[in-house]
């Protein structure tokens, strides 16, 4: 498509670059816009939300953050990830407007509510888009300007969005500094690794973005020529990186701060080591960070991260001079495992310059004879390193990291070649490499390499970050010398343990030949393997117990001696509310930070078995932090939780009572439903006999489909695969956050249906929703909060059909002066303007003959007056109209 304004626009200077912005102005000019404050946190933050019209006549639906204080301010553009939208970046958001930022975030083209095609980041579309905004941007009076028509503006996003920041600085010279995170450098090589296709990633690409026919259609026929194929051509390359970061690398001078995850087979520590030499060697201020997380699963250090790039920011676009940016690089460890919860304890590693992928390198030697591999006719069984699509904290790279084996090699289509046991630890830091000689009966070999830490017995071996390296070596039928890199890594492999350098045939993500063919693999040099000994790891901090452990005993005798008192104890169970599932009183949380800000407040309710209780509330209520408490998670301030008599507290073994669906559980797309469920509940170490499997399926409805590939599955059909997870053990309290998020009318009747048999049995449901017409149908009580406090709990029938609320209807629409004229009446509680006319609850002892009187004295069109019937109605007039 021809965009009347050029993507380019943002490099001209002086007039020409002014009548760019201008017609900008205009493109953008007739796009329809409404409003809402967002009012989710202890400061104030407004939230512009607005559909904007390109010049090729899409439309992208953004939101405008703002704060409360007055003056320009720099801006960011915040990008999402690929398969997401504005939504999902809008916590980020919020947390960027409270440090100063006016922030502007948008849904990319062919997501969200956003039009047009996806085009994965076509500079002539989604790059132009980003130069549309930034021209809007300079339009706006809280945002600070380097000239006319150019903002301080900052860029930054994660994967799909990444890319975007890095494209965006090099094609507009207006954009001051960006921070990309787990992204790539060049699509084609993330895609088409040394001339192997991903076949997994890319067809999670493109089922993500909905199907082939949401993509651009130079897009849509390069997939399906290369997925029939198997083979990446030079004109799929062509096409993907003209769309990639490396096609404007001498063009991004911008402070850069790249975000990179080490468990990530989708977008390798590679591309950033690729990004980094090149901005770099232009004369661009750099910085890299290796997270703990990445596409595929891990721990992205969310909050950490984005502190970082918060600094990065303020440094290089407020101007301040005493904002850290960090060390030049730092990277993320493990380091073994916390004994309270479980999780991986993480530290930092740091050095004053970057040291790329081979630096120090240290000789390994390996031994070996020459080994015969066997590719299989169709490439099958595939060897198993990384699973595209599982992430989350229980991704495979994460056991990896904890020191579980779980890559498989198929004997006979594998060749090896150990080390001796180490004499001392050695740190890896970046990509090991080798030399091998291949011969090939066919053309062409494919070859899969890897290597493993290899423990003392032999027994166990670990794939770190599950990664593996693919290798095309053509004309390998007369034989050829190959040099192997090795995916990047850091990791420590102790003394005493060998490293195992593995060349296979085949492997589940990538496509290999289907034609039977025979490799030979010998070794031709040692294992070279990077240390970068001037990345060093902080010394760990004493825990505060060691300090603060023997003080507190010695002072806790001396109280004992002194008081003769025991040590206070849990609350005892309170045998009245045995068979209650729920009794929550004076609960109340402050924000972080706060004395008087309450994210809870007082809140005090009961839940009764059979019930499917509805949790209510606007964004900002308090739903999640109640949530959260319930389940454990964090300590309330004052008050407290019973279930079933008995006190929460985070590890209460009462909370086995309890079953949660928070977020969309992640599953082995390989893997059956009934196979997913059964792998879950072994991890949690309970016997068999106790997960009630064959129940928790019948209520989720799941029937035939529990045999076949989750990878198969509808939205709908994963949603309640998740729930059946949740049912797990049969828990007596179920609590569901938002179980209806992402499915079709059809598939929202069968969730209800899954809720309303799960709690037929005498078991309880609480469910936290947006979607009030379906609670009202799901749900037989609710609890309705607003700003941290209860505004009304009891039956749905009792608050949906209260005689306190009446719908006015009028001939014509009333002014927003008489809403409030009549909000102020005597008896009046609240006041909400509707399409129709009026909503008004009542006070106590408010009589509707008395209001009609009134409303006739305010001139009020009274057409008719009756009860009003939806739940919607009820929860505008229950939280005062508010957003």
């Amino acid at each position: 498509m021809d965009l009347r304004v050029p993507v380019r626009r943002g490099l001209l200077k002086g007039p020409r670059r002014l009548l760019a912005a201008a017609a900008a102005v205009v493109v953008l000019a007739g796009a329809g816009t409404w409003s809402a404050v967002a009012s989710d946190g202890p400061s104030g933050v407004r939230r512009t939300d607005r559909v904007m019209t390109m010049a090729d006549g899409t439309r992208l639906d953004t939101s405008y953050f703002t704060g409360a204080s007055s003056g320009r301010r720099p801006a960011v553009l915040l990008a999402h990830g690929f398969g997401g939208s504005k939504d999902d970046v809008r916590q980020e958001a919020e947390d960027l407007t409270r440090a100063g930022y006016a922030v502007l975030t948008w849904s990319a083209r062919g997501f969200g509510r956003s039009t047009g095609k996806i085009g994965l980041n076509d500079p002539e579309h989604e790059v132009a888009d980003v130069s549309r905004l930034i021209d809007w941007l300079a339009e706006q009076p809280q945002v600070r300007l380097d000239a006319k028509g150019d903002p301080r503006v900052g860029v930054t996003g994660g994967s799909y969005g990444g890319a975007v920041s890095l494209l965006a600085a090099g094609h507009d010279r207006r954009v001051d500094a960006i921070a990309p995170a787990v992204t790539y450098w060049n699509l084609a090589d993330a895609l088409f690794p040394n001339g192997v296709f991903k076949k997994l990633w890319a067809g999670v690409f493109f089922n993500t973005g909905g199907g082939c026919a949401r993509f651009e259609p130079a897009l849509c026929r390069m997939y399906d020529r290369v997925a029939e194929s198997g083979t990446p051509d030079a004109a799929a390359r062509e096409l993907l990186e003209k769309r990639s970061p490396v096609a404007v690398a001498g063009r991004i001078k911008v402070p850069t701060l790249l975000v990179q995850g080490q468990t990530d087979s989708l977008f390798t520590l590679a591309q950033s080591d690729a990004a980094a030499n090149a901005l770099r060697a232009g004369g661009a201020p750099v910085a890299v960070d290796w997270i703990a997380g990445g596409h595929d699963g891990g721990d992205m250090e969310d909050s950490r991260v984005q502190g970082r790039v918060t600094a990065w920011f303020d440094h290089y676009l407020k101007g301040d001079g005493s904002a850290a940016t960090g060390p030049a690089f730092r990277v993320t460890r493990t380091g073994g495992v916390d004994s309270t919860d479980g999780a991986a304890q993480l530290r930092g590693a740091s050095a004053d310059a970057y040291p790329g992928l081979r630096d120090h390198p240290r000789a390994v030697p390996l031994s070996g004879r020459k080994q015969h591999v066997a590719n299989p006719a169709g490439a099958s069984p595939p060897g198993v390193s990384a699973l595209p699509g599982l992430g989350g904290s229980g991704g495979l790279s994460q056991l990896s990291a904890l020191g579980v084996g779980v890559a498989l090699d198929f004997p006979g289509q594998y060749a090896r070649f150990d080390s001796a046991p180490l004499t001392r630890d050695l740190r890896i830091t970046g990509s090991p490499t080798a030399t091998v000689h291949v011969t090939s009966t066919t053309g062409d070999a494919v070859l899969f390499g890897k290597v493993y830490d290899v423990g003392p017995d032999g027994a166990r071996q670990v794939l770190p970050s599950q990664l593996v390296t693919p290798l095309r070596v053509t004309g390998a039928k007369a034989g050829k010398d190959v040099t192997v890199t090795l995916p990047a890594i850091d990791h420590e492999v102790r003394k005493g343990h060998r490293l195992r350098l593995v060349l296979a045939s085949t492997d589940l993500g990538y496509a290999s030949p289907a034609a039977p063919a025979t490799y030979t693999v010998s070794l031709e040099s040692d294992l070279s393997v990077p240390t970068a000994p001037a990345v060093t790891t902080a010394a760990a901090p004493l825990p505060s117990w060691v300090w603060w452990l023997p003080l507190a005993g010695a002072l806790g005798a001396l109280a004992l001696l002194v008081t003769g008192r025991r040590p206070t104890a849990a609350p005892a169970p309170d045998p009245a509310l045995a068979d209650v599932p729920l009794q929550i009183t004076d609960l109340s949380k402050r924000y972080a930070g706060s004395a008087d800000r309450y994210a809870v407040r007082e809140l005090s309710f009961r839940v009764e078995k059979g019930q499917v209780l509805g949790l209510l509330g606007p964004n900002g209520a308090g739903k999640t932090t109640t949530l959260r408490m319930l389940m454990g998670l964090i300590g309330p301030d004052g008050g407290e939780i019973r279930v079933f008599g008995h006190a929460v507290r985070p590890g209460a073994p009462v909370l086995s009572r309890v079953g949660a669906f928070v977020e969309g559980a992640g599953f082995l797309p390989h893997l059956s439903g009934r196979e997913n469920l059964e792998l879950y509940w072994r991890a949690t170490g309970r016997p068999p006999g106790d997960a009630h499997l064959d129940e928790a399926l019948e209520i989720a409805g799941l029937g035939d489909a529990l045999a076949r590939a989750v990878r198969t599955y509808s939205q709908g059909m994963r949603q309640r695969l998740a729930i059946a997870q949740a049912m797990l053990g049969l828990p007596d309290l179920l609590i569901l956050d938002e179980p209806t998020n992402g499915l079709d009318p059809p598939q929202i009747r069968e969730m209800r249906e899954v809720m309303i048999r799960y709690a037929a049995a005498g078991r309880t449901v609480i469910v936290s929703s947006h979607l009030l017409a379906e609670v009202e149908q799901s749900c037989t009580h609710l609890v309705v909060m607003d700003r941290g406090r209860l505004v009304q709990a009891g039956p749905v029938r009792e608050i949906v059909g209260s005689g306190d609320t009446l719908l006015v209807g009028t001939g014509t629409p009333v002014e927003e002066p008489v809403v409030e004229k009549v909000a102020a009446l005597p008896g009046v509680a609240s006041a909400v303007r509707t399409e129709d006319g009026l909503l008004i609850r009542l006070e106590p002892g408010g009589a509707a003959g008395e209001l009609v009187v009134e409303l006739v004295r305010l001139e009020v069109p009274v057409a008719s007056v009756g009860p009003h019937r939806r739940l919607e109605d009820a929860f505008l007039t229950l939280i005062g109209g508010a957003p």
